[in-house]
Parts: structure tokens; sequence; C-alpha cells
């Protein structure tokens, strides 16, 4: 990857390179301990095999921005934001009893082989995929701190990580305690913000800049960018959930009506229904194993009611504000294409 272009595919393959050398090193270190830890060991290299590395590209941009060049050991602190989101990603599924992550069973899933003979097997196999999701989000912070940035860059962007630990947490919770209560798409919305947008986007860019000494204007400048792009790209997320090809997506199109969660689409669906439609939507909601005539139709009254099309509409409404915001930041040409390129590519997907 040159410094003044932005190359995805290139970018991608440092990334890729940087967490696949730590997270295997780690399982080697970690299966060493004894030979019945091997199973939980490729659970740590299944977390991180994948994945768009988008909260990387927004951490290495939110430093590009303020100036700085090119730097291994900055793609070393931006390949960091990735175990947050692995780990993110193995806690989230087991919170929500995910079958499916990039076509392969999730940890959880996958785990219950190593247990299979023992009493509470899928209980023990939970409690392993949690442990996993531990362990990546402390090799999060070794790999930030061992970046090979100055100490006194690392200082300035450490209180960040609070922030964004505790933000992501808070959109969990809230998801928890919203799912399978009255829809409601403010609520929704402030799930999305917490549990996703602001992890995804915002809180990369914003460590990103402060590792590079970014001022006041430009890291409210990232905030006004980060916070709707980050809520579009959990919007679409909404839609691939129902409407996505699984062989794409990797993920089971049953999950958000099966738990019953908080989706805005869901929310949406049911504040435009009448009484007829919500009684459909009542007999399937919540229901275990679905079959496709059931989500067929969940999927047809969503389509009557035009619900996906008023979330594209908001998902279009919030990349316009984001890339309106970025318009207005004096930031070097770079930074403004590749964060106009991401923009798009966050939001626009079929993945």
């Amino acid at each position: 990857m040159t410094t003044d272009r932005w190359e995805p595919v290139a970018f991608k393959a440092r990334i890729d390179e940087v967490l696949h050398r730590l997270v295997a090193q780690e399982a080697d270190q970690f299966a060493a301990i004894d030979p019945l830890l091997g199973p939980v060991a490729e659970q740590l290299a299944a977390a991180v095999a994948e994945g768009k590395r988008l909260r990387a590209a927004f951490c290495y941009w939110g430093w590009r921005a303020v100036g700085q060049p090119d730097s291994d050991a900055l793609v070393r602190a931006a390949a960091s934001m990735e175990l947050v989101h692995a780990a993110a990603v193995v806690h989230d599924d087991l919170i929500d009893d995910s079958p499916l992550r990039h076509g392969r069973p999730t940890a959880h899933v996958a785990l219950r082989d190593a247990v299979r003979r023992r009493p509470r097997g899928a209980a023990a196999a939970r409690s392993l995929a949690m442990l996993v999701g531990d362990l990546l989000m402390a090799l999060a912070g070794q790999l930030f701190a061992t970046s090979g940035l100055p100490a006194a860059y690392l200082a300035r962007a450490r209180p960040l990580w609070s922030v964004m630990a505790r933000e992501l947490i808070a959109g969990e919770c809230l998801e928890i305690l919203r799912t399978g209560a009255g829809p409601d798409t403010e609520a929704s919305l402030k799930v999305i913000r917490y549990k996703t947008a602001k992890y995804t986007v915002e809180q990369p860019l914003l460590i990103g800049g402060a590792l590079a000494g970014a001022g006041t204007r430009l890291r409210e400048g990232y905030s006004a960018y980060g916070l709707p792009l980050g809520e579009a790209f959990q919007l679409r997320d909404d839609l691939l959930g129902l409407f996505g090809d699984p062989e794409r997506t990797g993920k089971a199109n049953a999950d958000d009506v099966e738990g019953h969660r908080p989706t805005a689409l869901l929310a949406e669906t049911w504040r435009l229904a009448g009484e007829d439609d919500r009684a459909r939507l009542r007999a399937v909601l919540g229901r275990r194993r679905l079959d496709s005539d059931a989500l067929d139709t969940v999927r047809e009254v969503m389509r009557v009611l035009r619900a996906p099309d008023r979330i594209e509409d908001m998902i279009g409404l919030r990349v316009e504000e984001a890339l309106g915001a970025l318009d207005e930041l004096d930031v070097p040409a770079p930074a403004h294409t590749a964060l106009t390129s991401l923009a798009r590519s966050a939001a626009d997907r079929q993945f």
C-alpha cells in the first residue's frame, strides 16, 4: 500500500498478517499449557480468520487525517481494534445464541465437541466461548501497548479504551434488556449507537486521532462523521440479517426474528403495522426453529408495509450526514478520499 492512495485489499493484507501472526503465537502458547486446551486455542485463531477490517481502517485514517505518515507501528495499533471486534463477536454470538458466523459454527457451538461427554456440555461450551472472548480482549490491549508507537502517543489514546469498553458493554446490556420488549424505533437506534456504531467507526477514529495528537475540532468532526455512519452500518446489518443471502452474509436469516431482538427494522415494521399484521408478527416473533414459511411471512409483512424502504432511507440520510461532516473537515486529500470510500463500503454492502 502506498502512503497517498487508499488500497483496501493491500491494507487488509497488512492487518491480517499482524492478527494471524499474533493469534497463532498466542494459540500455540495457550495449547502448550495442556493438550486439552487445543480446541479452545483453535477458536482463538478462528475468531480473527476473516473480517472486513473496517475498524482497523478507521483507526488508521484517524491517524493519517491528522497529517501523520504511514507507519507499521500504527498498523499494529490499528489491528488491535479488530481484536476488540473479535472479542465482541464471540460474546455477542454467545448472548444471541447465534449458530453461524462467516458460514462456520460460532465458538460456543464449535466447542461443544470438546465437552460432549461432560455433564452439562452445552453450558460448558458456552463458558469456554466466554473465556475465548475475554482472552481476545486481553490480546487487544497487549497488541496496542506493544505496537511500537511512542509511549507518549499511546498515553494520549489509552483513556479512550475505557470509554470504548464502557459504551460497547452498555450497548450489549441495552440489547439484552430491550429484547422481547415493545418495539420502539428510538430505543432500537440507541442500542445500535452504543452496541455497534461507536466501536465500529467513532472510537477507532478517535483513538487513531488521539495517537496522532488530533485537536478538538478534528475530534468533534470524527464524531460527527462516525456516529451516523456507524448507525448506517448496523442498519444495513439489520436488513441483511433477514433479507441477505446467507451464502454471502455467513449468518442465519432467522436470528433476529427468533430472538425477538430490538432491531430498527422490526421496530419500524411494528410501528407501521395494523392490528392484523401485528397479529401475524406476534405468531412468529421469539419462536425458536422457525421454518422458511414463517420467515417468508415476516418478510411479506415488511415488504407490504415498505419497512425495508424506510430503513434504506435511514441509511441514506446517515451516510449523507457523515459525508457532510467529512466535507467540513480540513483533512489531507488522501484521508478525505479514503474516508469517503469507507463510508460507501460500510453502508452499501451485501455481507
